[in-house]
């Protein structure tokens, strides 16, 4: 299976890099850093098209397997990943970019987290495990790293 790890934190070489980074070795994965990408808030006029989300977007679509990886913060993701997840509503309500959105049917995700706890709390997972799984994705595996303060 093809993967590729999609990993954002404030600190670009912290704990949630240094996680990442074991499983990318595991899984022969490269890895994705969002937070070097131009991503504008979901907008009802659509006037982001020019940041960098679609060419990321199609770039992750590329792989069978996303790894979603993030410290949690505030018992939710990133800001910058979820901008990344607002912005698939782009696709949705383009007509002509829905073709492309389909193809995350036929994709496999895990979600990598972060924290000073022994697991992510249930409302950080299930933010992420109910909109892959809106959007047609198989859920695949769950990792969780606890670090010290």
């Amino acid at each position: 299976m093809h993967t590729v790890i999609l990993y954002s934190s404030s600190n670009r070489f912290g704990n949630t890099y240094q996680s990442a980074s074991q499983l990318a070795a595991e899984l022969n994965a490269p890895m994705i850093y969002v937070d070097e990408f131009e991503i504008n808030d979901y907008c009802y006029q659509h006037s982001h098209a020019d940041d960098d989300f679609r060419a990321l977007f199609r770039r992750v679509l590329e792989f069978d397997h996303i790894v979603f990886a993030s410290p949690v913060y505030w018992y939710a993701i990133t800001p910058k990943l979820k901008a990344f997840f607002d912005r698939i509503t782009d696709f949705m309500d383009d007509e002509n970019l829905q073709p492309e959105l389909r193809k995350l049917r036929e994709k496999h995700f895990s979600i990598l987290s972060t924290s000073i706890y022994d697991q992510a709390p249930e409302a950080f997972t299930a933010m992420l495990l109910r909109t892959c799984q809106y959007l047609g994705m198989a859920f695949k595996q769950q990792y969780h790293f606890k670090y010290d303060v």
